[in-house]
């Protein structure tokens, strides 16, 4: 049902308005975290407004943040689109937290509604100390502490927001104390200090009050006219949708297990076919994900050693060395995965948990049969219609061994034995073959 519902949103978004009016204005939507489908989404979206003729995009957004990568895409596409992107913070009670702001301060026009908030923009994946807030008329500076890798990445992104309030002439010192501090300020705050360009409670308002100004586009000047501008609604498609869906990273975590243990049942019972088949499937789709994702190599790896040792563990009993370090190397590995401190872009540690109680099961299980397989007495004895003849493998240090039901025995003999002699078994002494020789 839900790749039936995938589909026919396509069909309906290639459907609707395929010849978009000319000269239209193009309204897409980012709400939620900024990721591989919102940038995908919108980084489409503005090229194909721009193939579309359309005479602006109107960027209505609500989001806490998100991956700096996907912020940089669309960020990219902001600057290279050659009609105006106008960014609206809206409706009332939305905000442009961390992403959202670099992407606020990138659009040719920043826009927000009454209620709304912009701001926290301090990278979140380092975690570091904040340095505290400079007194007035005085410029930012660096925090103190943390790591050297933890101030290049703070450098990074304080240079990254000020290149782009240079750019679009806003207040380049605040958006420092965005990115070092995390500060935030409110929809008049920040109109008051020149962060952004105007507050409109709509978007009626918000055309009206546009109407006529020139915008700077890539050096060439551009009169807006979009109060009967007709409007161009673009929705995420069946694309967007699936690669929201696969993006996500306990859905790519599954998949990526899903597609290990469909190929090693594969490997071990040749000719099935179908678990084969989907495993190999859902492991290239978990690493088409993985390598969009903030994926830590070390997780993968420790993922990937602890599944090698289960199977291990599974074909070749160890009595649990293999397997409980396998199980240990899986969950560490699965916590450690996702290489970002953003919520959303976390593995769920449920999920871990189910699927370690679940493996650790199905290895307790094997490791019981293993066991019992082991303490169960073997008794044998020869009748007249059943005899066991096998030949001496191995002769060195008085120990005889020899291959008896695919494995190799210590043989008992009141016989000299050499390697290549026939003897015939008529009995089991524990770990022991008993056997008499037979003549050449």
């Amino acid at each position: 049902m839900a790749c039936y519902a995938m589909v026919a949103s396509g069909i309906a978004y290639a459907a609707q308005d395929e010849v978009p009016p000319s000269k239209a204005l193009w309204v897409l939507t980012l709400d939620g975290v900024v990721g591989p489908a919102t940038a995908d989404y919108v980084s489409r979206g503005i090229r194909d407004a721009a193939a579309g003729d359309a005479s602006a995009i109107l960027l209505n957004i609500n989001t806490p943040g998100g991956l700096d990568q996907s912020m940089r895409q669309m960020i990219s596409s902001v600057l290279a689109s050659p009609i105006p992107v106008i960014c609206y913070v809206s409706p009332s009670g939305a905000r442009a937290a961390s992403a959202g702001t670099f992407l606020l301060y990138a659009c040719h026009v920043a826009a927000m509604a009454p209620a709304t908030n912009l701001g926290a923009a301090t990278p979140v994946s380092i975690g570091g100390p904040i340095s505290p807030a400079p007194d007035e008329g005085n410029e930012p500076q660096p925090p103190q502490g943390g790591t050297a890798m933890e101030r290049k990445v703070t450098n990074d992104a304080v240079a990254y927001i000020r290149s782009l309030a240079e750019l679009r002439g806003r207040n380049a010192d605040w958006a420092e104390k965005a990115v070092r501090e995390g500060a935030s300020l409110s929809a008049k705050a920040a109109q008051a200090l020149g962060v952004i360009d105007l507050i409109a409670a709509n978007e009626e308002e918000l055309f009206a009050t546009l109407s006529g100004k020139a915008i700077d586009v890539k050096g060439q000047t551009v009169v807006l006219d979009l109060a009967q501008a007709p409007r161009f609604r673009v929705d995420p498609d069946w694309r967007s949708d699936f690669l929201a869906v696969i993006t996500n990273p306990n859905v790519a975590y599954v998949l990526m297990l899903i597609g290990l243990y469909g190929l090693i049942f594969e490997f071990t019972n040749p000719g099935f076919g179908v678990p084969g088949v989907l495993g190999a499937i859902c492991l290239l789709v978990a690493l088409y994900a993985f390598q969009i994702l903030p994926v830590s190599y070390a997780g993968l790896g420790l993922v990937l050693l602890g599944i090698g040792l289960i199977a291990a563990e599974v074909l070749m009993p160890s009595f649990g060395v293999l397997g409980v370090g396998g199980l240990v190397a899986f969950v560490v590995g699965s916590i450690i995965l996702m290489d970002t401190d953003l919520p959303a872009y976390q593995i769920a540690l449920p999920v871990i948990a189910a699927l370690a109680v679940t493996t650790g099961a199905l290895l307790f299980a094997v490791l019981g049969m293993a066991w019992r397989a082991h303490q169960r007495p073997r008794e044998y004895r020869a009748g007249p219609d059943k005899e066991h003849c096998v030949t001496i493998e191995q002769v060195y240090d008085g120990q005889v061994l020899a291959r008896f039901e695919g494995e190799l025995w210590s043989v008992r003999c009141p016989d000299p034995l050499q390697v290549g002699d026939r003897v015939r078994v008529h009995e089991i002494d524990g770990l022991t073959l008993v056997v008499d020789k037979l003549e050449a």
